[in-house]
């Protein structure tokens, strides 16, 4: 299952720049090169150092990383949600995405001009806010008008839909996203289908000078406290240095370059892993002579569900896996002296797969 995750951001946040910084990515990609797909498009591999320890034990002919695609959704200003700008094919974009990056600008620069004269991250993250937020009303509402014609009838069914749907309006007006309304998993069902755009889980992206990495500003504690009751991540990245680190090709440069920044890890990594956690998905591998490769899953899937990522099929005829830990693997350095060890796992169809099996 490929990820799907959108950028946005006002303008002059750093949106773009972030974009083509992961658009040129060439030492996150190693060996399996960033695609475009459109001219906002783009697929890039999630890096993992898992796959370079099975590598080195099964020695493959090929290694197949997993990917996540980026959709640089442009056009959103005040009044995208009445078509203002490019709004209604922002709107279209942000609908078919997994999760919202969500870049917002936290560096003070008198040369890049801000939209609105003063940088507040706060006031920048509610303008997107609340253009979402009058688009799912939108789609609440027409809801409402076709179920309430049914609820008139006395139909039970229609009556709790309706009163679900004007929970969410409620909440909606006041203000707040819909991913914030506390409402239980069949409930939730009954607005599935209309995709709100603030349902979808967000990563704030504080767009910060080089000068405040790696911890951020006074502008990124600012934004961690209005988002705290979201259940959302906050990633903090200079996208002027991410375009300096895409740019380097040599592991040990490279290295070196993060370390002056005091950075473990890119801000793209950062990026992946917040997405992958704030999805609750994880990564299990196949390995043999033909190929290494990982997929990607939901937290908690079970051995068939995974199995019918690589092939539909599978999961359908699905009897059994056979399981190594990574860390056995590592350990025994073969399968067989694994097999020999009690290492491999002849698991079954109520067996649930975890993270680096």
């Amino acid at each position: 299952m490929a990820l799907k995750c959108g950028i946005v951001g006002l303008p002059n946040v750093g949106k773009s720049t972030l974009f083509n910084a992961i658009s040129n990515n060439k030492a996150e990609a190693a060996n399996f090169p960033f695609c475009t797909i459109e001219p906002n498009v783009g697929v890039i591999t999630v890096p993992d150092e898992r796959l370079t320890i099975l590598e080195e034990l099964v020695n493959p002919q090929k290694v197949l990383p997993t990917t996540i695609e980026f959709v640089d959704i442009a056009g959103l200003v005040k009044g995208a949600s009445k078509g203002e700008g490019l709004g209604n094919q922002f709107l279209a974009n942000i609908r078919e995405v997994d999760a919202i990056a969500h870049v917002v600008r936290c560096f003070e620069d008198d040369n890049i001009v801000h939209v609105d004269g003063k940088v507040d991250p706060v006031t920048d993250k509610g303008v997107i806010d609340v253009e979402l937020q009058i688009k799912d009303l939108e789609s609440i509402d027409k809801k409402i008008q076709r179920i309430e014609k049914i609820a008139k009838t006395g139909d039970a069914k229609a009556k709790k839909e309706l009163a679900v749907l004007q929970k969410y309006k409620d909440h909606l007006e006041s203000g707040n996203n819909a991913r914030t309304l506390e409402v239980d998993k069949e409930d939730r069902k009954i607005v599935q289908d209309l995709q709100l755009l603030t349902a979808k889980p967000v990563i704030y992206v504080a767009n910060v000078e080089e000068t405040a990495l790696p911890d951020g500003n006074a502008h990124v504690e600012k934004l961690k406290d209005a988002v705290k009751d979201e259940n959302a991540q906050v990633v903090v990245v200079s996208a002027s240095i991410e375009a300096q680190i895409a740019e380097l090709e040599d592991k040990e440069e490279r290295e070196m370059f993060l370390a002056e920044y005091g950075l473990k890890t890119s801000g793209l990594s950062k990026l992946i892993r917040a997405a992958y956690t704030i999805l609750d998905l994880i990564t299990y591998f196949t390995a043999g002579p033909t190929e290494v490769r990982a997929w990607t899953i939901r937290k908690g899937w079970k051995a068939p569900q995974a199995a019918g990522v690589i092939h539909t099929d599978f999961e359908k005829g699905f009897i059994k896996a056979e399981v190594i830990k990574l860390d056995d693997y590592q350990n025994y350095k073969t399968e067989v002296a694994c097999k020999e060890a009690g290492k491999i796992a002849i698991e079954g169809k109520e067996y649930v797969v975890s993270d680096g099996d």
